[in-house]
């Protein structure tokens, strides 16, 4: 086994999380990925992106690689087949986490036959930069302890770990375990920005309340087309979502949308829009958790920042943090870099999204007065601004974007008909303004929307003013953009978000989250068959773990971008529950044969 773990394939990566920050764990049990003591703090395990630190745990049998999730969790088994039995090792962050400290549970097990096992922790911090310091063992209390950094580590379990490595840089801590079949062991390893307490945790007591605390968290569906999936998005959101009730975009930085053209960026803050997103998304089938989160977050920084809010916060609503070059090596393909120009962009769209999602707690009567309040703050900033330019969903250049400018009359509209505002009169009309004027400048001459009045091609997006309520999904315009995507941005049922530059399937990946989009106008459409093959083509384009990154390469199936990616699990979750609901007669459709619908 190598001492520093080397890249894999993204979609084989496992992801595991406590609301305040996530890791990643590849096929030979190695943690590559996590960030401490929150999501935007350096990382400890770095080596995905070319830094320090790691946490291995792996059969020094040969072996073949699989695992599942425990069903409603993010408790995650990694589990090999060796040329002498089964292991399994049960991987878990603490949950639900504390702001200041990480706890990595793990637990292996020998299912079948006797186990043998390499484990080897080596920790840093500043991705790397700094090493284990201090170690010391407590013979007492069987576990070791150091400093990395700022930082304060215990580990629990591997008392006869040695101290290994010529340099500090080099320094690490390893055993070998070894279990006859039917055993355990149990590692517990604590990391904190703080001084930790005195006694360490007892595994089975902490590994207990995590099992509580997520069945607590996931909610009793309705009907949905895809329960186990729609189960797992749920988890996964909720993994991505602090105390703060920030979900960040994604546990990931770095990793490349495409191989050596700069396409990479740092995805651990919060965007007011996928957060939007994933409350609509939820609320699609009932007053779950994820969407008072969401309504808590949105609304306080409506309040905080009116008309200056930006695309994105840190997980604790603070100000995201200029881009910066760190000098790592970089996932092959991509380059490091941390922090998100977003921070300077103004983006319009959000303000309508924002009431849209206000408007979907309504009908679950989960507004509050702070909630309320930041609908005036956000209704204000879209009739100061409509004709401002702004940087769009895509966060391009500044244009009038057709998009940005459908969705705060999608999110007018919605909060006009829901009567939570005072002068739904003033709501309506001021949407009937934006889309009048947006199809005066922004028609294609073929009858469809267009990207922006100097922009005529197509863009997925634009499916998007009819499913929020911008305007009917019958009106002659939302069914020529349907068309339009259908015919210039669709490939094998995935869809691309605007034509690349070298053709569909080329240099650029199919958008995920545009796909699922796809599925939801198909059934608005009317054409059932269409919404489920657009469905199941993407909610087939997840790693073996079942997560979804940003882009999906359809020629080499392979994912691409961050991981996992809240938005795509959102809308998987609401096209699963919104094709439950078809109707009879949309069914009938699909028991007398796949009928090409267009």
């Amino acid at each position: 086994m190598p001492a520093v773990p080397e890249p894999w394939t993204l979609r084989d990566y496992a992801f595991i999380a406590d609301g305040e920050r996530g890791a990643l764990i590849g096929p030979r049990g190695e943690y590559v990925w996590m960030c401490a003591p929150r999501w935007d703090s350096d990382a400890v395990f770095g080596t995905l992106i070319g830094g320090g630190g790691s946490y291995t745990v792996s059969p020094t049998d040969p072996f073949v690689w699989g695992g599942y999730y425990e069903s409603g969790s993010l408790i995650w088994r990694s589990r090999w087949v060796t040329t002498s039995g089964i292991i399994e090792c049960r991987e878990a962050l603490a949950f639900p986490g504390r702001a200041d400290t990480v706890v990595v549970l793990r637990r292996i097990e020998a299912i079948r036959g006797d186990a043998r096992l390499h484990v080897r922790l080596q920790p840093t911090a500043e991705f790397g930069r700094l090493h284990m310091r201090d170690i010391r063992r407590d013979d007492a209390r069987g576990c070791w302890s150091a400093n990395v950094g700022p930082l304060r580590m215990r580990w629990s379990g591997a008392a006869e770990a040695q101290i290994a490595g010529d340099t500090a840089a080099e320094r690490s801590l390893e055993a070998t375990v070894v279990l006859s079949e039917g055993e355990s062991a149990d590692l517990v390893f604590e990391l904190s920005d703080r001084e930790l307490p005195d006694r360490p945790l007892v595994a089975p007591q902490v590994w207990s309340d995590t099992e509580k605390a997520w069945a607590a968290a996931i909610p009793s569906l309705g009907p949905t087309a895809a329960p186990r999936d729609a189960v797992h998005s749920y988890a996964v959101m909720r993994g991505l979502t602090t105390s703060s009730g920030a979900m960040v975009a994604a546990a990931t930085m770095s990793l490349p949308e495409r191989a050596d053209e700069g396409a990479n960026y740092d995805y651990r803050y919060a965007w007011i829009r996928d957060q939007c997103y994933a409350g609509i998304a939820v609320a699609a089938d009932g007053p779950h958790e994820l969407v008072g989160t969401a309504v808590h977050f949105v609304s306080e920084r409506l309040l905080a920042d009116g008309p200056n809010l930006r695309p994105a916060y840190t997980g604790a609503g603070d100000t995201v943090p200029k881009q910066r070059r760190l000098d790592l090596v970089g996932y092959p393909g991509g380059y490091d870099l941390a922090g998100n120009h977003v921070r300077d962009q103004f983006q319009l769209d959000v303000f309508g999204e924002a009431l849209l999602l206000f408007a979907a707690a309504a009908r679950h009567d989960m507004l509050t007065t702070d909630s309320r309040r930041a609908i005036d703050v956000a209704v204000d900033a879209i009739d100061a601004n409509i004709d401002r330019p702004d940087a769009g969903i895509w966060e391009l250049d500044e244009r009038r974007w057709t998009h940005s400018r459908l969705s705060c009359a999608a999110g007018l509209r919605a909060v006009a008909a829901a009567g939570i505002d005072r002068d739904s009169g003033r709501l309506s009309t001021l949407a009937d303004h934006i889309v009048a004027d947006t199809s005066s400048r922004c028609l294609h001459p073929t009858g469809r929307w267009q990207r922006a009045a100097d922009d005529e091609r197509v863009d997925a997006s634009l499916l998007l003013p009819a499913l929020r309520g911008a305007l009917p999904g019958r009106d002659p315009r939302s069914v020529a953009t349907y068309r339009a995507v259908q015919r210039d941005l669709s490939r094998d049922h995935y869809v691309y978000r605007y034509p690349p530059r070298r053709g569909l399937g080329t240099s650029d990946s199919a958008f995920l989250l545009c796909g699922f989009l796809m599925a939801l106008a198909a059934q608005q459409q009317g054409h059932t068959v269409e919404a489920y093959r657009y469905f199941e083509r993407n909610r087939s384009g997840c790693g073996t773990p079942g997560l979804f990154s940003e882009e999906y390469d359809i020629r080499q199936r392979q994912l691409r971008g961050n991981i996992p990616q809240a938005f795509v699990h959102a809308l998987m979750f609401e096209a699963s529950s919104t094709l439950a609901r078809s109707t009879p007669d949309d069914m009938k459709g699909m028991r007398d044969g796949w009928i090409d619908e267009r």
